[in-house]
């Protein structure tokens, strides 16, 4: 038997390829306006007006082009921190204000095979070849203060520098005669010499800054917190900011200005290994014996009085992070003193071997072996920390990078963050990340507002246009005084009040969502009325009312469905406003508080001229993406309301 290829109205049938093909070309190229009587007969006959709906909707590039952008944004930040985990409290002032940048990993190819020194405090590494040459990388530009780190001063010349150290905002070198050059900023003495005389600072020695040192005599220079250490014929000697160092402000009374022989600097603090072995913190403000420690050794792993316990060992190494210090004792035993925020005393365990020599970042530790072999613990936000038994006889560190180093000098590997995609706010947060989460937080107030509003407008709306009568006048008099109320001033008294109250931050976002709700029903359910005003008086009313239904049934039943793509249009409408709202509440600061991420309250962080003029990447992201997000849905909203009308002349 012949088989048929024809539909019962007798029109050819397409195969699954030319059907394919035809939505392809109506999606991108358009479909054209004269259509043959047989087919226009074959929609009419086969299509429902909803299917019909959605054909038109998909003829319009730019509708979807906008539900693909938005259906993109959902998942990006609904799913997206699945991938990309945040932890909302953290902060980091030593990477604040840095532009989107992702060099901090890479180093000069003409040092990986040469290398003497790198380190690093913040944003950008400095690194001396054995040929005393200096390198620079990461972001070298603060855009606030106009300074280029790359611009060396001209006494840093290619083969003349000995030693290098990268601090928080500055740069000190050593040059192979003996200067000791300061780059950078200098506002709080951190070249070594005062601006001002009457400044509080803490100035290197005069013979230092008009003449030159002995550079064999040079043991170790660091820079720290808008401060310097260096580390000279035995003798310790540190200048700049005294809030880098708040046990060490004169340091000429200390007895341990001889026989040092290494030092290490915390954000606030500083401290000296002897040559003896023995570790001193300097001064009265900051010791060892009022606080305990964590050891990798001791039973139970805690040290109560670390001062007395070091007293009966040798400590041969000592490092520090942001807010800890690091001890390495001659038996390979690891103290650990200071907070424990990012899992900084979960020193390795080793099994035959022992740690050697110590380093820290930012917030990790990496240690090396006596059998080359280097281990990292600590934050690992930028997997600076993913080092486990690699080999490596030497290891440096920047803020947040790792850097592993064979026995001829050569980098051998280089593991730790590259830099931000968006760069970072005045705390040092990633924008990239609290964009995401600011999104999703951002579109589920949206949604749930939009949610609490679309229930009580139905409600009053089909009640109000279905009784009509006393119930109607009541009805609409309530809806004209929730209508009166000034929204946005209204919103905020409303915020300010719960912000005074001690709500947790969940409960309190809850209740902003629910007031958005409360507040932004008003319009649609006068149109849901309007609509069934219309509908009430048709003939399907009239059946289903001689047949006994119940007054509920018919009016939510059976004239709903016939207004809901009006719904459907406003609602869609009405996410964008919700979004637009919260964001403006948050602006304001009263919505969605900090540090708790929406794309408002991060607008509201960038509300200042020193901001708007020189972060330009903390407001311009977050408005991109509310702006994207916005736009797509008001276009599909619009889309939506030209298609589901049947008067539309765009679809006759």
């Amino acid at each position: 038997m012949a088989k048929n290829n024809k539909n019962e109205n007798g029109t050819a049938k397409k195969g699954f390829f030319a059907t394919l093909g035809s939505w392809f070309s109506r999606m991108f190229f358009g479909a054209s306006k004269e259509l043959a009587d047989e087919e226009k007969f074959a929609v009419e006959n086969i299509e429902s007006p909803s299917k019909m709906a959605v054909k038109a909707f998909f003829r319009r590039k730019l509708a979807v082009c906008a539900l693909v952008v938005l259906v993109g944004l959902f998942l990006f930040v609904f799913i997206g921190p699945a991938f990309i985990p945040m932890d909302v409290n953290y902060t980091d002032a030593n990477l604040a204000n840095l532009p989107p940048d992702y060099s901090m990993l890479d180093v000069p190819s003409e040092l990986e095979g040469n290398i003497r020194s790198i380190g690093g405090f913040a944003d950008f590494t400095v690194g001396v070849s054995n040929d005393n040459t200096l390198y620079i990388w990461g972001n070298t530009y603060d855009a606030l203060s106009n300074v280029e780190y790359s611009d060396f001063p001209e006494e840093i010349k290619e083969g003349e520098v000995l030693f290098a150290s990268a601090g928080l905002d500055h740069i000190i070198a050593i040059t192979t005669e003996g200067k000791i050059v300061g780059w950078g900023k200098n506002y709080q003495c951190q070249f070594g010499y005062k601006q001002n005389e009457a400044d509080p600072y803490i100035q290197m020695p005069e013979e230092f800054i008009t003449g030159t040192i002995d550079p064999v005599k040079v043991e170790q220079l660091i820079c720290g917190y808008q401060c310097t250490a260096l580390v000279y014929d035995g003798k310790l000697y540190v200048w700049g900011n005294p809030s880098g160092m708040l046990n060490m402000e004169d340091l000429s009374e200390y007895e341990f200005s001889a026989n040092v022989k290494k030092a290490a600097v915390s954000n606030y603090y500083a401290i000296a290994l002897m040559e003896d072995g023995s570790v001193t913190t300097g001064g009265q403000t900051f010791t060892f014996n009022r606080q305990s420690a964590y050891s990798s050794m001791a039973e139970g792993n805690k040290v109560l009085n670390l001062q007395a316990h070091i007293k009966t060992k040798k400590v041969v190494d000592i490092t520090a992070t942001k807010n800890c210090f690091a001890l390495l004792c001659d038996d390979g035993e690891v103290l650990v003193q200071g907070a424990n925020q990012f899992g900084e005393y979960d020193v390795p365990a080793l099994e035959g071997e022992k740690f050697v020599s110590i380093v820290g970042g930012t917030n990790h530790f990496v240690g090396v072996t006596d059998q080359n072999k280097a281990y990292a613990w600590g934050h690992n936000d930028g997997n600076q920390a993913n080092v486990n038994g690699e080999a490596a006889n030497t290891v440096f560190v920047g803020s947040k990078q790792t850097y592993l180093v064979n026995e001829n000098d050569e980098l051998v590997d280089a593991v730790g963050f590259k830099g931000y995609l968006m760069g970072t706010d005045k705390s040092g947060r990633d924008i990239f990340k609290r964009i995401i989460y600011g999104g999703r937080m951002t579109m589920t107030v949206g949604a749930v507002a939009v949610v609490v509003s679309t229930i009580i407008a139905i409600i009053i709306g089909c009640l109000s246009g279905y009784f009509g009568g006393w119930v109607d006048m009541l009805l609409m008099r309530i809806t004209e005084i929730f209508a009166s109320i000034p929204f946005l001033p209204f919103a905020m008294m409303l915020s300010y009040v719960i912000q005074k109250n001690p709500i947790d931050e969940t409960m309190r976002i809850v209740i902003i969502m629910i007031i958005l709700g409360l507040l932004s029903w008003t319009g649609l359910a006068r149109m849901i009325r309007a609509q069934i005003l219309a509908e009430r008086e048709k003939e399907f009313v009239l059946a289903a009312q001689s047949m006994g239904v119940k007054e509920k049934r018919i009016a939510f039943k059976h004239i709903l469905p016939n207004v809901v793509s009006v719904i459907l249009v406003s609602v869609t409408l009405d996410f964008a406003g919700c979004m637009l709202t919260e964001s403006s509440l948050s602006y304001l600061g009263f919505g969605v508080q900090q540090p708790q991420p929406t794309w408002g309250n991060m607008l509201n962080g960038a509300n200042n001229s020193i901001v708007i003029q020189n972060y330009w990447w903390q407001w311009v992201f977050p408005a991109i993406f509310l702006a994207v997000a916005t736009i797509s849905i008001n276009i599909i909203g619009d889309t939506l309301r030209d298609v589901l009308d049947p008067k539309s002349s765009q679809e006759k």
